[in-house]
């Protein structure tokens, strides 16, 4: 989280996930167009389990430089119009240059930048001056939480399995440019890189709406703004959880449609892929906190670690059940069994 990054503009981000796959012996490679793939292919037989995630995070383009302390810049991704407001202070990138946001230019969300002072170097995008990273209450807060802390899940996931020496098949999706469209993950899933008949579970984190509450737990996500998952694999992670809770009682999980947002999923269930999310509850969604003020994002700590605990038991689960046959098939059979006994007419 303290790398800061944009659409496009994920280099920073991305070397540190990197040097993490390095650090623990994780096998990682990047495609054609910059996503990071990381692979724990210790049973490579079974069916994928691919866990999709993006570097990306709402913020400026650099389209030309006006003057030698001013810039136009074009805002890529999903921020109100309201929150645009002159004066509201900038990071320009590389070099961290503070700047302001001047005025608006057109109509396509394009603004002056104004720097203090000379950069060393042009530069290409820039964010919000916000605090990067902090833990305050049990909370983590920072500029970009969307989707770095489903980036950081995903490395979790795949360091514990490696340490618990599992048997599974995962591949991490790392991707670029979400915020605009989800055009990395789109590419992921129009290439043949991921076996058709992998299962897809998307991690966002996700503007909190009721019935949800952050700090209560994961949340198995059965659709966002532009669709509903597939059922199967709900009901899986349902199971997945509902199992874990039985075990620890403090285990916290939630299921809502998370309507605020369109995650990757929907890209990957509209390239065939059967497909699942789980999130977590997010404060100040894309940096918009109240009475229209930017403002740095945060997350329950123990949402997150929840998700983390719960992709670990699906991973292994899934290795089992690769069909997501679970408990409700075979509870259907029994009452139909038990249907047809007691509601044929009794012969006279």
């Amino acid at each position: 989280m303290r790398c800061p990054a944009a659409p496009y503009h994920e280099a920073a981000v991305r070397a540190e996930v990197e040097k993490i796959c390095a650090e623990e012996g994780l096998g990682f490679k990047r495609d054609t167009f910059g996503n990071v793939l990381v692979r724990l292919q210790t049973a490579p037989k079974q069916r994928a389990f691919v866990l999709a995630a993006h570097l990306d995070h709402p913020a400026f383009e650099i389209v030309r430089p006006l003057s030698k302390q001013r810039w136009l810049a074009q805002f890529l991704g999903g921020v109100p119009d309201n929150y645009f407001k002159k004066g509201v202070p900038i990071r320009l990138m590389p070099g961290a240059v503070p700047a302001r946001l001047g005025r608006r230019i057109g109509g396509k969300k394009q603004f002056e930048l104004h720097a203090r002072q000379t950069p060393g170097v042009p530069p290409e995008f820039a964010v919000w001056e916000l605090e990067d990273f902090a833990v305050r209450q049990n909370q983590i807060h920072g500029r970009a939480c969307d989707d770095l802390g489903g980036v950081a899940a995903i490395l979790a996931v795949l360091v514990d399995l490696k340490r618990q020496r599992a048997r599974v098949n995962v591949i991490g999706v790392i991707s670029r440019a979400e915020e605009v469209g989800f055009q990395g993950a789109l590419a992921v899933a129009a290439s043949r890189q991921l076996p058709k008949n992998s299962l897809v579970v998307s991690l966002e984190t996700s503007r909190e709406l009721p019935p949800v509450k952050m700090g209560q737990g994961v949340i198995i996500r059965v659709g966002d703004r532009a669709s509903i998952f597939d059922s199967a694999a709900t009901r899986f992670l349902t199971e997945v959880a509902t199992d874990l809770q039985q075990r620890r009682k403090t285990f916290q999980f939630q299921r809502a449609l998370m309507s605020g947002g369109t995650c990757e999923a929907t890209a990957y269930q509209e390239f065939g892929f059967q497909t699942g999310a789980v999130c977590v509850a997010l404060g100040n969604y894309h940096n918009c906190g109240e009475r229209n003020q930017i403002a740095a994002e945060y997350i329950a700590v123990e949402d997150g670690s929840g998700m983390v605990e719960l992709l670990v038991a699906a991973a292994r689960k899934l290795a089992v059940y690769p069909k997501l046959t679970g408990r409700l098939p075979k509870r259907l059979q029994k009452l139909l069994r038990e249907g047809r006994k007691k509601l044929r007419p009794k012969s006279r």
